[in-house]
């Protein structure tokens, strides 16, 4: 009988966005051999921010001149009307990391997978990791489909010692290898990309102001931003049983109408007549990040609500941290994962004290069903899996 064949790589890691790029670029500086399998699925993501301290995260990395040198909007304050009508700034010219940035997130990513491929990485675009098997000699074995081959076709097997999920919300890999998902609300995003601004003079209007403005009312909050294009997002965040969770464009176009601030700012860009697109925005996490050949990172391991502006800071942090525990692991420490458990965890419990005192600060609209299921520390006591 002939022996199994050695494994094709040392590790695969699944999603190709920021968790999954930093694991990969963590990894093959360390002297792994790396596949990273990029399904490129979903809608497309926009009006997503950076916070300044990411850079040194991009730093340690080796990447952060190539990926946000060039085609992202500086972000040089935010603007928000949190507990009271007022508008309150915050303006990042004392913060000692600089701005932050409006993404232009496709690229974002695409420079991250281009980085992870000049390191030294396989970056296998538009294919998904189907099939994960663990064989009796401790090898996973792996699926890989092609989905930009409309025929079906275009499907390999490769092999590897570890497997790095980092494939989103729904820790497709994780899940399927016995880990339960844990939900501590229900938030959804109803949202919109407006077009420029057309008025004249707009451009030294609120229509021009980079900086992201957050509004509350009474079932949920407001939040805009300009983007690299130029374009205006206005995302509504509120839970879906709620009425105003409706997708119709009139009825959210009459509650942006009704906003005091946001509207200020999405007027230049006109509001057209598209309904809004939906995306979750829950607060999950695993019950566990690691198991028996594979490790968990980004929105797979822990995603935080928008509001916290933590989502893509988190994911390079956890996929930079895999990428090391995984690396210690293959080279036999056998506290390494345990170790990268216990920052997801303290990462997390910091998330869950600034969500409780952030919403706590809006005490206007306790009595309505969003305010109150936020404010009765749903968070860490009422989670549950889905």
């Amino acid at each position: 009988m002939s022996p199994a064949p050695a494994p094709g790589y040392d590790v695969v890691v699944a999603g190709g966005g920021p968790a999954g790029c930093a694991a990969a670029l963590a990894l093959v500086r360390a002297g792994r051999t790396v596949l990273l399998a990029d399904a490129g699925t979903g809608p497309p993501k926009a009006g997503e921010a950076l916070v300044s301290v990411a850079r040194l995260l991009l730093a340690d990395l080796g990447v952060q001149r190539p990926v946000l040198d060039t085609g992202h909007l500086p972000c040089h304050g935010n603007l928000s009307a949190w507990g009271s009508a007022e508008l309150q700034s915050v303006d990042f010219i004392n913060d000692p990391y600089g701005h932050g940035w409006h993404l232009d997130r496709p690229l974002f990513d695409r420079r991250l997978r281009a980085a992870a491929r000049e390191a030294g990485a396989t970056v296998a675009e538009h294919t998904a990791v189907r099939r994960p098997s663990r064989q009796p000699d401790g090898v996973w074995q792996l699926a890989l489909r092609d989905r930009s081959r409309g025929d079906g076709g275009g499907e390999r097997t490769v092999r590897c010692r570890w497997v790095v999920d980092a494939t989103g919300r729904g820790a497709a890999i994780a899940v399927r290898s016995g880990a339960r998902r844990r939900t501590g609300d229900r938030l959804t995003a109803l949202h919109l990309t407006l077009d420029p601004a057309a008025e004249a003079g707009a451009g030294e209007g609120a229509g021009a102001d980079s900086r992201s403005l957050v509004e509350s009312d009474p079932d949920g909050w407001w939040y805009t931003a300009l983007l690299p294009s130029r374009r205006r997002l206005v995302a509504y965040f509120t839970d879906p049983d709620l009425p105003v969770a409706a997708r119709g464009s009139d009825r959210f176009r009459d509650r942006l109408l009704a906003t005091r601030h946001v509207s200020h700012r999405a007027r230049p860009h006109g509001l057209g007549h598209r309904p809004p697109r939906r995306a979750p925005a829950h607060s999950a996490h695993l019950d566990r990040v690691y198991g028996d050949g594979w490790t968990a990172a980004g929105d797979a391991a822990a995603a935080f609500d928008p509001l916290s502006s933590q989502g893509i800071l988190t994911a390079l942090y956890t996929g930079l941290s895999a990428g090391q525990a995984v690396d210690a692991r293959l080279g036999g420490d056998r506290a390494a994962l345990a170790d990268y458990a216990a920052k997801v965890t303290t990462a997390r419990t910091a998330y869950q004290d600034g969500h409780r005192a952030v919403h706590a600060q809006e005490t206007r609209w306790s009595d309505r069903p969003f305010w109150a299921r936020r404010q009765r520390h749903t968070v860490t006591q009422g989670e549950t899996a889905p």
